[in-house]
């Protein structure tokens, strides 16, 4: 057996033999050192900073990291995920677009590596295969409304645009309505003398929230999906385009780019433990909603109309 590790081939050997897999780079290592102990072996003996297998672990592991820009350049294969830590490798033949199209009529299997007992002296490399549940696009809006309103005391609301009017024909509402809208009270929790002055200052006291939710986001439907939420999100204070997945090496760095000229934040929503989603980039503030939009959207859906509703009662009596 050859000394040398050669790990970009031991990356690929791994992700090819199990395609559409989702790795940890640790995953990848544990797998090397266990397939080829000698070459592990080889490359601790050469290395004089390496003194045990947890740190030729993390070494691996650095490698990777380090390589990974390179080697997606060389394999067009070789994806990853992007958003979220710890980044997730895979292998796959399809396009990008076909990606998007797959996983939104299902769901790709994950593989994860077990973690070592308290007893284990070293890390393990039992593999579990965990099925993730068939999930649609409409399935995630309960679980950014739950997000939203546990830890950012927004009050989402459901916006069916099967509800709308369409007047206009199959395209006039077409990037009209976002998916889930907020109201975010700004005086909740303070004390009811300064609510009271709050209120007669005619200072602001909420905030509207937009979003647009999607199940997968790469470099396919990366601009499409964000000049969706920059159109359907112009009427309020804050814009967000929500997925539950984005992946491609370069698929966050073009939403950066389109934030930076737009303003329209991103989440990245946990399809499993909803309260440990995360806002990846914070949309810009709106000083000023746009009532114009809100009354066309209002004529046109009886979801943003009963939101409105809700809008209105607030500036009434307070509450929500």
């Amino acid at each position: 057996m050859s000394a040398k590790l050669d790990l970009k081939r031991r990356v690929v050997e791994l992700l090819s033999a199990n395609p559409e897999k989702r790795f940890k780079a640790r995953d990848v290592a544990i797998w090397v050192t266990e397939k080829y102990p000698e070459a592990a072996a080889a490359k601790m003996q050469k290395s004089g900073s390496i003194e045990n297998q947890a740190q030729l672990l993390n070494q691996i592991v650095a490698e990777i990291a380090s390589n990974r820009p390179q080697w997606q350049k060389q394999l067009p294969q070789l994806r990853t995920t992007d958003g979220v830590r710890p980044r997730l490798f895979y292998w796959t033949e399809k396009s990008e677009a076909e990606e998007v199209a797959d996983v939104e009529s299902g769901r790709d299997l994950f593989v994860e590596f077990g973690k070592p007992t308290e007893e284990a002296a070293e890390p393990t490399a039992a593999v579990i295969e965990k099925t993730v549940a068939r999930r649609s696009e409409h399935d995630l809006y309960p679980m950014l409304i739950e997000f939203m309103e546990s830890e950012h005391n927004v009050r989402g609301q459901r916006i069916d645009e099967k509800k709308s009017s369409n007047k206009y024909g199959s395209g006039g509402n077409k990037w009209l309505f976002p998916d889930v809208v907020g109201m975010e009270n700004l005086t909740d929790g303070l004390h009811p003398e300064v609510v009271t002055a709050i209120r007669e200052s005619r200072d602001t006291r909420i905030r509207l929230w937009s979003f647009e939710v999607k199940l997968l986001i790469n470099r396919s439907n990366a601009r499409e999906t964000y000049f969706q939420a920059v159109s359907n999100s112009s009427w309020a204070n804050f814009g967000y385009l929500v997925a539950a997945n984005f992946e491609g090496a370069d698929t966050m760095k073009e939403l950066r780019i389109l934030y930076a000229m737009h303003g329209i934040g991103l989440i990245r929503l946990d399809e499993e433990n909803p309260a440990e989603s995360q806002v990846l980039v914070p949309a810009r503030e709106r000083p000023d909603l746009e009532w114009a939009m809100c009354s066309r959207l209002a004529v046109e859906n009886k979801d943003f109309q009963q939101f409105m509703t809700k809008v209105r009662q607030f500036f009434q009596t307070g509450d929500m």
